[in-house]
């Protein structure tokens, strides 16, 4: 289960790093819940689309340093550079916790820290 949850949010990735939200989407629940600790909670996939609508202004570059899976979680440790509406480049270095239902992701809580470049 661990392995192929990997898999899943590897492709989940790379498809938002081309710019493809819908085929991120496509790998999470309809009630998926998406904590940013400290900011906000997203309910639901619509508040996911529509948080990445206006937040991945172009896709965002992801470099993950380690991806460790246990059971129905996998632990993402990396850092993200995106720009904003304004063409401003932003760093941050992450810690996602994602949870799995079945093949599927249902809940995400990130930890993430502006890291100037």
């Amino acid at each position: 289960m661990s392995e192929n949850n990997k898999a899943i949010l590897e492709a989940a990735n790379a498809a938002i790093a081309q710019g493809n939200n819908e085929g991120f989407l496509v790998f999470c629940t309809d009630d998926t819940q998406w904590t940013f600790v400290g900011d906000k909670t997203l309910n639901g996939k619509e508040a996911v689309r529509q948080w990445m609508a206006t937040t991945y202004v172009e896709p965002p570059n992801f470099m993950v340093a380690n991806l460790i899976a246990e059971g129905d979680f996998i632990t993402a440790l990396g850092d993200i550079t995106m720009k904003d509406e304004d063409g401003k480049t932003t760093h941050y270095s992450y810690c996602d916790i994602w949870r799995f239902r079945g093949s599927r992701i249902v809940e995400l809580r990130a930890f993430l820290t502006y890291s100037p470049a």
